[in-house]
This record gives C-alpha cells, structure tokens and sequence, in this order.
C-alpha cells in the first residue's frame, strides 16, 4: 500500500515527460518501458492509496491512471478518485485511461503499437469527469429519483475535495447533470436546520435583512487548541515555527502532543499537506476523533497566517506556565 514497482527506475522519465502513468501490473510496467513509456509505475497487488499519491507528487503535479476496461477496472479506478481527491489544487491533474475490454497495458502495447498507447493517454478522462460519471453511476438521470441519488452519491466525493477553483466548477457541473442550480445544490449540502426564534421577537418581528444563513460553529475550547486547529488547517505554517516552538508543541501531554509529533513527521515525509489530506491520513490514529473535531466544529475555509499562529502559541504557553504555577502554589 506504500510502494510503487518502478519508481525508482521511472524518476527521470517522470519528469522528462511531465507526468507519471499508475497501472496495476509490473509486467505492465515492463512492457511500457520497452515501448518508450519509462515514466509508467505500478502498485504492488492492491488498490491505489493515498500514500501511493502522495509519493508520485514529490516527482510530478499530473498522474495518469490506466485501468482495464471491465468490471474490474471500474471498481479499480473508484478507489484511485477516492485517493486522488484530497490531494486535487487548481494547479494538479489526474486523469483516467480505460482501455478497450480485453486488454490491459501489456497486451495493448504489444499488439497495437506505442503510438496507439500514446493516443489512449491523450485521450483519459479528466477527474471533474470521472467524478461525474462515478456520481452518476446505476443512476436514471431522466427521473428525479435518479438525479436525487447521483447527489447524494457525488456528496462525499466533493466534500473531499480541497475548497479551490476546481472544486466550485464541479459543484456547478454536478447541479447541471442533476438539473438544478447550482446555488440549491450548495444550499441543499451545507443547509443547516432552521434557526430559532429569538424570546423578544413579537408575531410581527422580522427577521434581520443579514442574518446568518447557518448557526455558529462551536467555539474552539482552549488556546492550545486553537494553535493545533491552525497548524492542521495550514501545515505549511510548521516550518515558519522555531526550534523551540517546535520541542514545545511535540512535548505537550495528551493527544495535543501526540498531533503535534505525528505532524512533524509527517511534514518530515511529505511536506505539507492540505487539510483534507491531512484528516484521511490520521484516521487510524488515536488522537483523530479530537483532532478531526476540533477542525470540523471551526470554519474550515479559513486560512490563517503565521502572525496569528505566534500570537496563539505566545497565548498557549503563557496559559501553561500560569497552570503550572498554580499547581506548584497547590503543593505549597
């Protein structure tokens, strides 16, 4: 789940050509590479993971992923969109090669030449597309059941999606597949149960011309929460921070510390990460449940600076020195 066969003999080649080619056999590879395809790779006998993806973008912003044309091929190429989606920015591509039934890169190669290959990759279907057609998938789009369910299958996969210009022009592809707008598609996901009305308001009290259209988010509960939620949300911030900034997140106690050290080795292997990205990886990990929490309760698309996150951690630390002074005065 973490190795690709022929990435290290594939390096030069992906750069050279500009993108990496993912297909789901070593002889695969082989045969590619015969052919002149030498930036092609493959997983080790399972379905392409997140850490697959996120190794081949230490090398190239654009992956083309190459399946069969069965059943098979199908199912495989859902799990290659499921890990591609966090990982997608405006400035990425992924996209996805079926090629005819009965063959797969090995056979099509051999039999048809590297030129015929060259013009199925030209050809792969763009990610907002495939997205759309898996949304779509055992869907009658000519009724409204059938366009309420490629919704409700498309949700997810959005959500996973990083907030940039991409994202927003898939919203309004998905609406005009399901013939909405795609104003009433963004209010049916982020809808929130109607607001209460306030004690004073009398029968005839109107509501205020702007008022917030989805309650507040929880409040963030501590100042140490709040420098942990702006470092997941930004982990770029990780590497404007000191030493000793550092040595003071990693060796806080509880699940705060544990985050803080896991994110350093993180950063350490693949630098930084968006914040969806970031929520999959740790999610077998202990401290996920809070974690993950302590981001979703907040406003998610704010992007915080490395201003804030001083102040926050000058907050943190001077909180924990009063705790510990206090505690000290206890004992006394």
């Amino acid at each position: 789940g973490r190795e690709l066969y022929g990435l290290f003999e594939g390096h030069a080649a992906i750069r050279e050509r500009g993108y990496a080619l993912v297909v789901e056999g070593y002889m695969d590879v082989v045969a590619l590479a015969q052919h002149g395809f030498g930036q092609a790779v493959a997983t080790l006998g399972t379905a392409c993971t997140a850490d697959h993806v996120r190794k081949l973008l230490r090398f190239t912003d654009h992956v083309v992923f190459s399946f069969d044309g069965d059943a098979a091929g199908r199912r495989a190429a859902a799990r290659a969109l499921e890990a591609a989606l966090p990982h997608v920015t405006d400035m990425r591509t992924f996209r996805f090669l079926f090629l005819p039934d009965g063959h797969d890169p090995d056979s099509f190669v051999r039999a048809q030449g590297a030129e015929a290959f060259e013009a199925q990759v030209a050809a792969a279907v763009p990610l907002s597309r495939q997205l759309v057609e898996q949304a779509g998938a055992g869907c009658d789009l000519d009724t409204a059941e059938g366009r309420a369910r490629l919704l409700s299958q498309a949700r997810p996969m959005w959500q996973a999606l990083p907030d940039g210009g991409l994202r927003r022009q898939i919203l309004v592809e998905l609406a005009q597949t399901a013939r909405m707008a795609a104003d009433d598609v963004s209010r049916l996901w982020g809808a929130a149960p109607p607001r209460p009305p306030r004690a004073n308001a009398g029968p005839g009290a109107r509501a205020p011309a702007h008022a917030p259209s989805t309650p507040p988010r929880a409040p963030v509960r501590s100042s140490v929460d709040q420098v942990l939620r702006m470092l997941l949300l930004h982990s770029g911030l990780w590497g404007e921070l000191s030493g000793d900034d550092h040595a003071w997140l990693t060796g806080l106690a509880g699940w705060h510390g544990q985050a803080a050290r896991w994110l350093d080795r993180c950063i350490a292997d693949d630098g930084p990460q968006p914040w969806p990205a970031l929520r999959e990886m740790m999610s077998a990990e202990s401290f996920g449940g809070p974690a993950r929490q302590l981001v979703d309760e907040s406003e998610v698309q704010w992007v915080p600076d490395l201003d804030a996150l001083r102040a926050g951690l000058s907050q943190a630390r001077a909180a924990q020195s009063r705790q510990a002074a206090l505690r000290l005065l206890g004992r006394a």
